[in-house]
């Protein structure tokens, strides 16, 4: 029997069901694993990521356009005050 684990999500600011296990392994799999939601992560995955490397049109085989990817995760996610998430909204070609 497993055990929901719950966190409190940096990106929607509620306690909330966490990811079973980190999404890759290193400090940031850690961090995302401690304080973002399974929802908050599904949301990154399934819909964001995808907006992002398309818009940009990312080469993610190039390190500083993967870095990029990577440093819009963490604003999107809310794990980097530093950094705002880039806008992918696109009036000409629309969501």
């Amino acid at each position: 029997m497993t055990t929901e684990r719950i966190v409190h999500c940096v990106k929607f600011g509620t306690s909330a069901p966490g990811l079973q296990k980190p999404p890759f392994p290193g400090e940031l799999g850690q961090q995302i694993f401690d304080n973002v939601s399974e929802t908050a992560w599904k949301s990154w995955v399934d819909d964001m990521m995808i907006k992002v490397i398309n818009e940009y049109r990312l080469n993610l085989a190039d390190p500083k356009q993967y870095d990029m990817l990577v440093e819009q995760m963490k604003a999107f996610l809310g794990l980097d005050s530093k950094s705002d998430a880039l806008e992918v909204d696109n009036p000409d070609r629309g969501k």
